[in-house]
């Protein structure tokens, strides 16, 4: 099969919400290079033939404790979003969706899912907010704060552009990050999967089961 080369940001441009406070920023020369099977477009995901290294990343919980991202998710199906809890659309959606569609799975396929929402707003979204907004979501989703810095930088790794918050035109405070959901193998522990804004609860029902074993939609 023949593949193409694209920067990531660039690949998933078409599936940013432009209008919103969670859309896309515009991709750099920094960006990684992501490889892709030409069919995968036909698919909610995007596979990736040469996956992302799971960020080094130790940030703050829900709880207050220090979260080390790599050795927490070790072995783990593990799915990374990038968002804030001030968000008005695409965030809730998105976890929403993967929360919906987690519910569908046996009990002990959805305790073996690492689900992970990092916040882009770091100075609002504390631990005992975000453990307050995702309570009301899915209990079991790892909510992580810290540094924007540290968070910006985790981001770029994995070529999703994370601007700093700042105020609007009407002074609402707003955080500009890239929408799509990175899903990792527990196999492997690579960023084998892509999600863009429009993939659904269906999408992530039927997928679920097979990132949960490690293999391709």
């Amino acid at each position: 099969m023949r593949k193409k080369t694209f920067a990531v940001a660039a690949l998933l441009a078409a599936a940013t919400l432009t209008l919103s406070a969670c859309s896309t920023g515009s991709s750099d020369s920094s960006s990684p290079v992501a490889v892709v099977s030409e069919d995968s477009s036909q698919q909610a995901a995007t596979v990736l033939d040469q996956p992302f290294t799971k960020p080094d990343l130790v940030l703050t919980d829900t709880q207050g404790k220090s979260y080390d991202l790599r050795k927490e998710t070790a072995g783990h199906p593990t799915l990374i979003y990038f968002g804030y809890t001030n968000c008005p659309d695409v965030c809730p959606l998105t976890m929403n969706n993967i929360a919906i569609a987690k519910k569908q799975l046996p009990q002990a396929e959805q305790d073996e899912l690492r689900v992970v929402f990092v916040t882009t707003d770091p100075d609002r979204d504390t631990s005992a907010a975000l453990g307050k907004w995702l309570k009301g979501i899915d209990s079991q989703v790892i909510g992580l704060t810290g540094k924007f810095a540290t968070i910006q930088a985790a981001a770029r790794t994995l070529g999703i552009s994370v601007e700093a918050p700042h105020k609007d035109k009407n002074g609402k405070i707003v955080s500009t990050h890239g929408t799509q959901v990175v899903a990792f193998s527990p196999k492997t522990n690579g960023g084998y999967l892509l999600y863009g804004e429009d993939a659904n609860v269906d999408d992530y029902t039927k997928d679920l089961p097979k990132i949960i074993k490690g293999e391709n939609p």
